[in-house]
Order: structure tokens, then sequence, then C-alpha cells
């Protein structure tokens, strides 16, 4: 990643905060976006302030910076909120965030990517490939994210390369609020095969790996990050071959 620039999208906390410093580490300079600045000032990295879901701001975002060699797609998330529990504007706005966004800020940085031969890494969720209750509009989103990767991996190859990370469950700074503490969060690590979440270094990692050289042949594809998947329910309530 040396003298390439990384562009990553909501990189002030969790997963986005360890894509940033995946690609620093790489030696890529790195460009984080968000609406706010982060709590914890990250090393060798610029922040620039942005709204994603305000297309006049990205277009001068993106306008102003001298190149563009990477764009990772990171901003993005949900409160849970049942269907039936809040009106159709607040779902509307999660869709708008997680799907509507990526496709704006991809847009304004193309020209930037395709004079650079660079690369897009979208950050979509195994919540865009099974049922989501509590986040049903986030999973369609993610889901949305997905295919229109596929597309654009299509319509802006040979310069452009697109790929999606698939992503499980992380343990972020914010994970208590998900699982329940310690205690919930091994609960929820024992149901992963791997036996853990991922940690942001996790992701990051793979981000790098899809923007780099290595994967000069890889677009179009959905990479899971996501330790195997989760345990299907039916084998836990089987009565058959249970052990003692």
């Amino acid at each position: 990643m040396h003298g390439r620039t990384a562009v990553v999208t909501g990189g002030t906390r969790g997963v986005g905060a360890g894509i940033a410093r995946a690609f620093a580490a790489a030696g890529a300079e790195v460009v984080v976006c968000a609406r706010r600045p982060p709590e914890v000032p990250l090393p060798g990295m610029e922040f620039v302030a942005l709204d994603v879901c305000d297309p006049t701001a990205v277009r001068d975002f993106f306008d102003a910076l001298p190149r563009v060699d990477v764009l990772v797609n990171n901003a993005g998330g949900a409160p849970y909120r049942l269907l039936a529990d809040a009106a159709p504007e607040r779902h509307a706005r999660v869709v708008a965030l997680n799907l509507l966004a990526p496709l704006t800020v991809s847009l304004a940085a193309y020209p930037h990517l395709r004079r650079a031969g660079g690369a897009v890494v979208m950050i979509g969720s195994v919540s865009g490939g099974r049922p989501s209750p509590g986040t049903a509009a986030y999973g369609a989103a993610k889901a949305g994210v997905e295919s229109l990767a596929r597309s654009m991996a299509v319509e802006w190859a040979p310069r452009v390369r697109v790929n999606t990370l698939v992503v499980g469950m992380v343990r972020t700074e914010l994970s208590h609020l998900h699982y329940g503490g310690e205690d919930g969060v091994a609960a929820v690590s024992r149901t992963v095969p791997l036996g853990r979440l991922a940690e942001p270094s996790d992701v990051g990692e793979a981000a790098v790996f899809l923007a780099s050289d290595a994967a000069a042949y890889i677009t179009g594809a959905s990479l899971l990050v996501h330790g195997g998947g989760e345990r299907p329910a039916f084998l836990d309530a089987a009565t058959v071959n249970r052990r003692a």
C-alpha cells in the first residue's frame, strides 16, 4: 500500500478504525471521514468531517483530494428497531445511510479511482443474507450493497475493482450494548465455529487484502469474514445424536 491513498468512511471507531489502522500499517496514506472526530486521535491518519448522506459535501470532499487509490465504504449501522415500532421515515434513513451513501460516495470517488486503477471495498454484513428481526432495514440495505458492488464491478472493469466484505459479529467498544457485557460476549462467541467474535483488525486485514495487488484478479466477489458463520439452531433443538 506504500504510495497509495485510502479513504475510509466511518473510520473513527470500531470496525472502521480497525480498517484505517490496517491500511496505515500497510503503508497507505489514510484519510478517515465521519460526522464527528475520533475520541482518541488516530496516529498517522488525516481526519475530515463529512456527512456521507450529503451528496454535495461528498462531491466537494473528493474534489479536494489529490488522489484516491482505495475507497472503503464502511460508514453505516442501525439501532435495534422492530419494523412496526418506528415510522417509515426512520427505516428510510437507515437505508439511505447503508445503501444510498455508499453509492453516492463511490460515484464521487470514481474519477480518482479510474485514474489510479484503484479498488473499492464495500463493508457488507451477514444480516444481508439472513432474516434480521429488529434491524430489517439494515439487513435489506446490506443485501443491496452486495448487489450494487457486483454491478459496479462489471461496469467499472477493468480499471476499478469492487468487492464486498461480508462481516459477522465483531467485538468493538460498543459490544456490551449488543451482547450484554463480558458474559454475553462469551456466550455469543460460543455460537461461532472459531470460538470468538471478530476483532476490528480481522476486518481490516481482509480489506487490505482485497485492495492489494494480491487480489488483482478478484472483483465482484463477496468475502465472508464471520468465523465460520452461525451454528444452525436445529442442531441444538434436535433430539437425536445428542452428546451426553
